[in-house]
């Protein structure tokens, strides 16, 4: 889901919210903490003059940025763009619009880090390589700006070399890198699992992030994601239960075990009783390697093939929120293997992964003998 471009940015009544130029070791204006630096957004009325001329900051180093604000079910309602610096030529990117995630996070306060924490809301991450500068500008489209505006940038630290659960001695279930394999740091997320019914959804999802990277960043880009989605948005773990990166490699996304229906935070209003299979890029647009479609159907497959479900059958889920595009307590029917947009109005997975989506559960149907 992305914000609306303003149609002229110089034009009148909007208000920018701009990075300002702080010395580096100004604790009241940053902190930093497992692995992200966080930024306050300050107000400033602008104009023309101001459309493009940001004073570029140098930063920490960073990986993934963001930008998140203190309630999580206010609007923000405008554009949010971003500028990095690439740390190995010391070039600034052009402007980059970042887009909104209100839906994927949890359906209920039981799924945040801590009982009295509600999260933050926050835009999609945006993968950006490593870096080192940052400027940032968020425009109003004539409503009030939510409030703790704040710019998040992720370093996805170090990591292992990548390891495989092994595949089973039965079809269909396949290799899959475990956490410990793409470096996750277990003592960001929380202690304690929830677990819900069987699996009867795999709900595909795109991760909104770049798709020019390197399959052996993977991890980096996955490890970013999940210090974004625990320490900038307040979650319990990674949202996602799996993600599959474009050359069909398979991770473990949030912890409590790849065999066990954990509960994710991926399709609001519809976590329950089903999986969130991300796939690593952004396919509005660009077509879907052949390879990662098949990543999503093996796993996809292996799961709801755990408790006898058809890849090709539907089932009917409760909404849990009135977030979603059905009225919390609505009973609505999904494909076993669906996508974002069929449970929130979203252009997730993508128009072109979305379009493979039969392609997806016919294979998925292939792989249980089906």
């Amino acid at each position: 889901m992305r914000f609306s471009h303003l149609a002229a940015l110089g034009a009148g009544s909007a208000l920018v919210l701009l990075l300002q130029p702080v010395a580096a070791g100004t604790a009241a204006t940053r902190s930093q903490t497992g692995g992200v630096t966080t930024l306050p957004l300050a107000a400033t009325q602008r104009g023309p003059a101001l459309q493009r001329d940001l004073a570029p900051r140098a930063t920490t180093p960073f990986a993934l940025v963001g930008v998140s604000w203190d309630d999580p079910l206010a609007d923000l309602s405008g554009t949010v763009e971003v500028r990095t610096r690439s740390s190995a030529t010391g070039r600034w990117s052009e402007w980059r619009e970042l887009g909104a995630e209100r839906d994927d996070r949890p359906d209920a306060p039981s799924d945040v880090a801590a009982p009295e924490r509600a999260g933050r809301g926050a835009t999609a991450p945006l993968w950006v390589g490593a870096s080192d500068g940052v400027a940032v500008r968020v425009a109003s489209s004539g409503r009030p700006l939510p409030a703790g505006l704040r710019a998040e940038l992720v370093d996805p630290g170090e990591g292992p070399a990548a390891r495989s659960l092994p595949a089973g001695d039965r079809a269909p279930r396949p290799g899959v890198v475990t956490r410990s394999g793409w470096g996750a740091d277990e003592s960001l997320r929380a202690r304690d699992f929830i677990y819900t019914g069987a699996v009867r959804v795999v709900f595909v999802h795109h991760t909104d992030t770049t798709n020019d990277y390197d399959c052996a960043d993977a991890p980096k880009i996955i490890r970013s994601i999940y210090r974004y989605h625990v320490k900038s948005s307040g979650w319990r773990d990674i949202g996602y239960n799996f993600l599959v990166d474009k050359c069909g490699t398979i991770y473990e996304g949030r912890a409590g075990g790849v065999a066990e229906p954990v509960l994710g935070a991926h399709t609001l209003g519809f976590n329950t009783d089903s999986a969130g299979v991300a796939a690593i890029g952004t396919y509005v647009s660009t077509a879907v390697p052949q390879a990662q479609v098949e990543g999503i159907a093996k796993i996809a497959a292996w799961k709801l093939g755990l408790t006898g479900r058809d890849a090709t059958g539907t089932t009917t889920l409760v909404s849990a929120s009135d977030g979603s595009r059905y009225k919390k307590g609505t009973q609505a029917n999904f494909g076993a293997i669906s996508g974002h947009r069929d449970a929130f109005n979203t252009q997730c997975p993508g128009a072109r992964l979305f379009d493979r989506l039969g392609d997806i559960r016919s294979l998925a149907a292939r792989l249980q003998g089906r």
